[in-house]
């Protein structure tokens, strides 16, 4: 192991979630400030959008749209340049807040919700992970999931990888594109670990945020520990992206409490260069 480090690129968020590289820059919602921000190489932050719900996940149509989860409605919604307009309604598949998002080059989604009430402290139930057309039309894609919530596509767009948080595991789903059910597979057993955000890279393995453990490791589909980079904050979500896709940008954060993070305000971006590139892929 490398025995990577990080350096504080910008501080001073919320809680900076859902990264993707996208068009040259990096962008990421600020959660729990309600924005959706896009960020150059070199740490120049730019507000595309304020919400009037807690943004989640991000994605892009094929024709260059940008989609945002808005996590207590339910829905996403596509920005316009001036205005967010409905693109999907999951109000009626969703058990609980909206989170993650991932999006194929078809223009279909993925959408992971949390499926109890993570912050008012119920138990952990297992939900759904819901698929929206690329004509908007939602439906269950795959049921008995404990908090699906990150999520990553394989280069060829055949395998479909999601975080359970609170299972511990990353659980990959063969995307046969036959109208047939997916093929669910146990991609890696993470033990103590709690996966949030993940992206992959292009040996095949997954950069894993677990803030349960406050960790950021990079892991083989067999689970096994391959490399480990040290945070200043806790770590929620990370992507690779940059020039060459060598730059490990990290979410990191004092506290996932909504109205801790929005007072002290202690999120960052953080950033280390690796080895290995991403897949060009989210």
């Amino acid at each position: 192991m490398t025995g990577l480090e990080t350096r504080i690129l910008v501080d001073g968020l919320a809680f900076p979630e859902a990264p993707r590289w996208h068009d040259g820059r990096f962008w990421f919602t600020d959660q729990h400030a309600r924005t959706v921000q896009a960020m150059s190489p070199a740490g120049e932050l730019e507000t595309v959008a304020v919400a009037d719900d807690l943004p989640g996940g991000l994605g892009w149509l094929p024709h260059g749209d940008l989609l945002v989860v808005f996590m207590t409605r339910r829905q996403v919604m596509r920005w316009t340049g001036n205005a967010f307009v409905l693109h999907a309604d999951l109000a009626e598949l969703a058990r609980f807040h909206c989170n993650d998002m991932v999006v194929d080059a078809a223009g279909g989604l993925y959408v992971g919700n949390f499926g109890f009430d993570l912050h008012g402290g119920a138990a952990a139930s297992a939900t759904e992970l819901v698929r929206v057309d690329p004509d908007g039309t939602p439906g269950v894609f795959a049921g008995d999931l404990v908090f699906p919530n990150g999520c990553a596509l394989t280069p060829d767009g055949r395998t479909l990888l999601v975080a359970e948080t609170f299972a511990h595991r990353i659980t990959a789903f063969a995307l046969r594109g036959d109208g047939q059910p997916p093929t669910r597979t146990l991609w890696a057993d993470l033990g103590e670990r709690t996966p949030d955000g993940i992206c992959l890279d292009r040996e095949g393995a997954l950069w894993i945020a677990s803030p349960g453990t406050a960790e950021l490791v990079r892991v083989g589909p067999d689970g096994d520990l391959i490399d480990s980079c040290r945070t200043r904050g806790t770590p929620y979500a990370c992507m690779l992206g940059g020039r060459d896709r060598q730059t490990l940008f990290v979410c990191t954060s004092e506290t996932d409490d909504p109205a801790e993070a929005a007072r002290l305000r202690s999120g960052r971006i953080e950033t280390v260069e690796v080895q290995v590139p991403g897949t060009g892929r989210p």
